[in-house]
């Protein structure tokens, strides 16, 4: 299978060049030429499998210069019992009748891009190799809260990488800032940017595309690639996790055989949506991706008129992962519901880059509303349902989760939709542990990481061990850069 940029297809790469690299040269985003299909029962196939077979399963159409038995290993490594707590991984959990949790965040940085970022480092070292790559790989990351942490935990100390992290500073929680301040690893570099989410994403992307850079980069035997959901090996093995929870509700006879679910994604770059949508495309029966947005509504607005305006108000949430104004993966899914007419996509992608602002054609908009619902929520209702769910549930849920819960329920309320649905939990309510404390009632809230030590006893919920473990560590890195000097950093960084 080959891989093409969304911005021209005629330039085509091997799945290791396109995991390797990250972004194409144009500044479009790596994509399959087609996607796989499973095969009749294929689902029915993958229900008494673990988690680490349905990883292999899924992924092995998509990368076919990789052996079954290299991703066999990879499956292991990645999602063994020293990294999660739990031996289904990424396990689902039932609400209500009709209502079912995909809880993502039982790996070692609590957060659903474990599930990723476990995996991605064994695909590129393997992809290094594949290439005959002599350099040394910079994985640039730009991230909103939990991207971060995970990257850095996934390439610690791998071999022939270094890897620095940008984040907003005041934009993260004090959990995720200290768990990326305090990173071990010889390989790994933090740094906060001055700005929110869309200034470091930016800034990434400017480093990427200056070829000034590259050179300099390039003598020093360096080069570019992306640990971000811009890169294909971080939505790949994402779609396993759509797949697997799938399998699991036909394994416990929760659904039959064809029966559609809808599935319920807090959503802020869209990689992880996109990934659910590929999951239906190979074959997972879904009637609605239902997209929940915060305060910053732009995926709302636009999943409802066709209009992508990123000129408005940013806000800082309650939900930090999810304060993003311009969601890069996008891109992909304009890719596919144009039939992958790149000239319409890089005409859109010009347009916002220029002004900010782009509108799809009618086709597009009548694909947006044939696959998608959308709502949004703020800090208010967050908490709101945070309580909800405690009250009524005795089932504790971070502010993301919350999120998804909120517009789920408006949607339902709005639609009378019965179809059974997936909501997607993207992390530990331990990592939001002063939101969490307020929505539970809690108004004295305890300094540094005796909050954990709170929110368990508040709940009887044990604080997960990788954020226990934050206690007494002594923090690395403390540096802050304005949006416009982050090349200082990296260029100090690979002396």
């Amino acid at each position: 299978m080959q891989y093409v940029s969304t911005r021209n297809k005629r330039w085509r790469c091997s799945a290791s060049e396109a995991i390797a690299q990250g972004l194409a040269p144009d500044g479009g985003l790596l994509t399959p030429e087609v996607l796989p299909k499973l095969s009749p029962n294929g689902l029915t196939t993958m229900t008494d499998m673990s988690y680490q077979q349905r990883a292999v399963f899924v992924m092995n159409s998509f990368l076919e210069d990789f052996t079954a038995s290299e991703l066999s290993s990879y499956a292991n490594h990645a999602y063994g019992p020293d990294k999660f707590d739990t031996k289904e991984v990424a396990p689902v959990r039932a609400v209500d009748d009709s209502t079912y949790c995909l809880e993502l965040w039982h790996g070692p940085t609590c957060a659903f891009k474990d599930m990723a970022l476990q995996m991605l480092p064994h695909l590129l070292s393997a992809s290094l190799v594949k290439n005959e790559e002599k350099k040394t790989v910079c994985i640039l990351v730009a991230t909103s809260g939990d991207t971060g942490k995970a990257a850095l935990e996934g390439f610690r100390d791998v071999d022939k990488t270094r890897i620095l992290v940008f984040y907003p500073k005041d934009g993260v929680s004090d959990i995720q800032q200290l768990q990326m301040r305090t990173q071990e690893g010889g390989n790994v570099g933090v740094c906060a940017v001055v700005g929110n989410f869309d200034d470091a994403q930016t800034g990434v992307k400017r480093l990427f595309s200056d070829e000034s850079l590259r050179e300099t980069l390039a003598e020093r035997g360096y080069f570019f690639s992306s640990a971000n959901s811009i890169n294909w090996g971080r939505i790949l093995p994402q779609v396993v996790y759509y797949i697997s929870a799938y399998c699991d509700l036909l394994r416990e006879g929760k659904v039959q055989k064809g029966e559609a679910v809808n599935i319920c994604v807090p959503t802020g770059n869209f990689g992880n949506i996109l990934s659910a949508y590929y999951a239906g495309q190979m074959g997972v029966p879904i009637h609605k991706l239902i997209c929940a947005s915060n305060r910053n509504n732009v995926l709302t607005d636009f999943l409802l008129t066709g209009v992508y305006d990123r000129n408005r108000t940013f806000y800082n949430t309650m939900s930090p992962s999810m304060d993003i104004l311009i969601s890069s993966n996008l891109e992909r899914m304009l890719f596919e519901f144009t039939e992958h007419d790149d000239e319409e996509v890089r005409g859109y992608m010009e347009a916002l880059a220029q002004t900010g602002r782009y509108e799809v054609s009618e086709p597009v908009k009548k694909k947006l509303e044939r696959h998608f619902a959308a709502g949004c929520c703020d800090d208010a209702a967050t908490q709101a349902m945070i309580a909800k769910m405690w009250t009524e549930r005795r089932y504790l849920i971070d502010t993301h989760t919350a999120v998804a819960f909120h517009v789920l329920e408006q949607y339902r309320a709005g639609t009378g939709d019965a179809t059974p649905t997936i909501v997607v939990s993207t992390a530990s309510p331990f990592k939001f542990c002063d939101n969490v404390l307020g929505a539970l009632g809690v108004r004295e809230l305890a300094d540094g990481t005796a909050i954990l030590n709170q929110l368990a006893e508040v709940t009887g919920v044990p604080a997960p061990a990788p954020l226990a473990a934050l206690a007494g560590k002594a923090v690395r890195f403390d540096q802050v850069v304005e949006k416009d000097r982050m090349v200082d950093q990296v260029l100090e960084m690979l002396k």
